[in-house]
This record gives structure tokens, sequence and C-alpha cells, in this order.
């Protein structure tokens, strides 16, 4: 008899396309809108409006004009720079004529979201043949063993170490997309260690977005919201630190549970069954006794691939670096490891290009993720779905407001994966309805963080589609592993935010 197949869930790429199709069928559905946008011209101290019609209108910038307009800043917030980005202005929505994506702006999209992170997917592939390289001269091989013999019986130190340096990442600096760059080196180390792919992931991943949902001083979410909500991001900052801790607290014992069941019993594994394919990609034929010698060569060569992260995180977070920066530091990298390799230059370079080449799935996902947002944006419903967000909220007070504001902030960071650009969209409008109903103006910048940081867990718009595909993991064993986290951060979330309007 012959045995039946079993069916596999789709690639992130089938995953995203679909996504794609249905975020164009909403074009379709939802009507389109505009907010009237307002920027600051530093060169001529005016205000520039921009219509939905796309009619700019100059006014004086003054105070008079912002209190004209609803907007509840201050004048020196634009004059200074602390709010660059256009903001939206309050009862100005008006929509406008359908604008529906078909079948040929389907098609367009993920080209147009290539050429859009184009900057993301050279880092990725530069890194990919920095990895190529290490790789061949076996000094991954030799790191490794030497450092699985001294972590042996302390492997959980491992994984607290790794979720609380890009926790700390993510609530200072906004530390997000650079993780993509610590799987190729941090995975090898996991698996020898004895975790599976899913604890690497929920280390790097959910430690950067635990820090960044629970954000303290993060300058691309709590700090811009902060500003485009009128308060200075020091309020309330002793209560965001204490919420931070006890969310990672929960997550980390979460992470414990989980390595200590599949400890007894490794078929508990959610990607037990892919373990071979993750132990081919990441350990390539390492064993586990392995006797690769750890030479000088070998030790320079992590050692210049180790001090590139450094540099990096010193880069993004002080030196305001981006991926243009990045790519260039492990562009400089690579010929130094070239140069130390001891390999010929026609084998360094062949070398370096199938390194990149393994990871264009990966560069790929990141495009098309990309082009999600390229289909809503041209089909103007973003705004619209604020539009509704507002008349949703509007008329209740008190600890249903903020709860409610929560789950809205968690809706639209579905559909506007950026943090700095739901903040510049949303808390000129969403912000002063605290006002109204009594509450500060810290329980909506509360809401925002924690709803949006709620939902990037699972947002394949997102960076997790991207990062499963560089971990050979699906999206079905994420969910499976992250769902039950989430709903008790949900629930957690929602509870410091109602404990919050009584403070």
């Amino acid at each position: 008899m012959k045995e039946k197949k079993k069916r596999s869930f789709p690639t992130a790429f089938t995953v995203l396309f679909i996504i794609l199709i249905l975020a164009s069928g909403l074009t379709y559905l939802v009507p389109s809108g505009k907010f009237s946008r307002l920027d600051y011209d530093s060169q001529t101290n005016e205000f520039n409006i921009t219509n939905y019609n796309d009619e700019v209108i100059s006014e004086p910038a003054t105070q008079e004009t912002l209190d004209k307009l609803n907007i509840h800043l201050k004048l020196d917030k634009f004059q200074d720079g602390v709010i660059k980005k256009p903001i939206a202005i309050p009862g100005t929505y008006t929509q406008i004529e359908q604008h529906p994506q078909g079948i040929m702006e389907i098609l367009k999209a993920p080209i147009v979201g290539v050429t859009d992170t184009v900057d993301i997917m050279i880092f990725v592939l530069i890194l990919g043949g920095i990895i190529g390289l290490v790789n061949k001269v076996g000094a991954f091989d030799a790191g490794i063993a030497a450092l699985s013999k001294k972590t042996k019986g302390k492997e959980f130190l491992l994984v607290t170490l790794v979720f609380f340096l890009t926790t700390l990442g993510g609530t200072t600096f906004g530390l997000a997309e650079e993780t993509i760059a610590f799987y190729p080196i941090l995975m090898p180390i996991f698996l020898v260690s004895g975790f599976d792919a899913i604890t690497c992931i929920a280390a790097i991943y959910m430690g950067s977005s635990i820090g960044t949902m629970f954000s303290t001083v993060n300058p691309f979410s709590v700090v811009i919201a902060s500003n485009a909500a009128g308060i200075s991001f020091t309020s309330g900052l002793i209560y965001r630190i204490i919420v931070l801790s006890i969310g990672f607290l929960i997550t980390l014992s979460y992470m414990y549970w989980y390595v200590k069941k599949v400890s007894k019993n490794p078929q508990a594994s959610l990607v037990y069954e892919d373990e071979k394919a993750i132990h081919s990609r990441f350990l390539g034929n390492y064993e586990k006794d392995s006797t690769v010698e750890f030479t000088i060569r070998r030790k320079l060569i992590l050692l210049v691939f180790s001090l590139a992260f450094i540099i990096m995180i010193w880069g993004v977070s002080r030196g305001g670096w981006w991926f243009e920066e990045m790519s260039a530091l492990f562009l400089a990298v690579s010929l130094i490891i070239m140069f130390l390799s001891g390999l010929t230059e026609k084998d360094a370079v062949n070398t370096f290009i199938s390194g990149a080449a393994d990871l264009v799935g990966v560069v790929l996902t990141i495009g098309l993720a990309r082009s999600i947002n390229i289909v809503m944006d041209n089909g103007f419903i973003s705004d619209t779905l604020l539009h509704y967000s507002i008349n949703l909220i509007s008329g209740m007070s008190g600890s249903v407001f903020a709860i409610t504001q929560l789950l809205v902030f968690s809706f639209l960071g579905f559909f506007i994966p950026s943090s700095s650009g739901l903040a510049v969209l949303t808390m000129p409008i969403m912000a002063p309805l605290a006002d109204s109903v009594g509450l500060s103006r810290e329980v909506v910048i509360n809401a925002y963080n924690w709803g949006q940081g709620l939902m990037s867990f699972i947002t394949p718009t997102g960076l997790i589609l991207v990062t499963l595909e560089m971990a050979e993991t699906t999206f079905d064993k994420w969910l499976k592993y992250i769902l039950p986290l989430m709903g008790i951060m949900g629930v957690y979330a929602i509870i410091m935010l109602v404990i919050s309007t009584f403070i």
C-alpha cells in the first residue's frame, strides 16, 4: 500500500505571497482615505500642509498655527528637530477615490520591495559570504568544540546571557533588524550546547522583541512616540523599567520550561523532524567529538569576526549607523578574513560567493515582506484603518479606554510594522483622546508600545518570517511555540496598563 505523503506547512515565500494577495483584497474592501499631513521646513521657518489632493499649503511656523490645527504640541518640538517626519492632522481624514491594487500591482510590489530593501539585502549577502569563509577554514568547528567543553553543565547561562543582551539592545537603541547577523554565529553554539533552533530564535528574537515592546529609552519607539504625543519620554520611565523587568523574567521562565521539556524528551522539540536539515545548514560536517585544532589562524579569524559585532552595536547605538555602514564594516571584515584564511585568491572569492548564495532565500523574503506594506500604502487604506480605530475608541473611558487602545495598536501594528511610522501617524491624534477621558498621555504611549510590541511576536510583515527563513524553521512551528507566551504577555500587558490608569 502506497504511503500517504505528509502535507508540510508552506514556506515563508508562500505565506508572504498569500498575505500579499489578502492585502490586495483589502484595497478593494476598505475605502481609500487620507489625513492631511504637516511637516516643518527649517529653511523657510514654515509649516507645509499637504491635503488629501496632495496640494501643499504653507502656514507660518507659530504656536497659533499648531493650536488652530488642533495639534497639541509645542513649536520647539519641530524647530529643534525632535519631530522630523510629517504628522497626521487631527480631524482631517477624507475619503478619496478607491485605489484597488490588482494583479499587475501584486506582481510589481515584490520588485519594488526588493529595491526598497536592497540595503538590508546587501548586508545579509555579505554576512553569508563571511560565514562561508569562516566555515571553510574550520574556525567555527574548532571554536565551538573549545566552547562546548567550557560551558558543559552551564548551558542555560548561554540562553540567559543572549536573551539579556538582546533585551537590553531592544529597550535602549531599538535592536531589531541587526539581529539577523547573530544567527549564523549563535545558532551553531546553541545546537552544540544541546538546544534546538526554536530556543536560539527565542533567545535572540524574543530578546529584541521584549526589549522593544517594553521599551524604556528606545529612540525609535517610546522617544519618538512621546515627542509626537507632546510629553517627555522620561515621564513614566521608572514604571516602564519595572514592567520590562517582570516581562523579562516571565519570558525567560517560559524559555526555561521549554528547554527542560525538550531535554527530558528530545521528540518534544517543535523542530525535531527538521533537526537533520538544521544541523546540516549550521554545523555542516561538525562532529561532537571533533578534534579540529583551534590554531592561532582560526582564533584570529573568530576574533576579527566577533569584534565586528561589537563595533556594529557601537555604530548602531552611538554612531548613527544603518545598513550601509554595517555592510561596509562586514565587507572590510570579509577582506581581512580572506587574507588570514590562507586560501588562494580564487578559492577565497568562490567561497565568499557560495556563502552569499546560501542566503539568497533570506534576502528575497525581506523584499517580499516589504511588498505587503507597499500594496497597502498604494491602496491608501492605512489612514482609513486609523480613522476607524479613532471612532471605536471615542467615548470610552478609564480602563476600558486603555485596554481598547492596546488592542487597536496591536491591530494597527499588523498593518504598520514600523514603530516610528506608527508613532508619528497615530500619536498626534490618539494622545489627546487621553486628555478627554482624564488619563495621562503616558497610558497611550504604553498602549502603543505594548500593543504593537505584542503583535511583533507573529507579524509576517515584520521580521519574524525573515528570521525563520534564516533559521531553517517554518512559521507553524514558531506559532506553536509563541502563541501560549503571547497570550500570557497579552494578559500581563493589560494588567499593567490598567494599573497605570490609577497611578
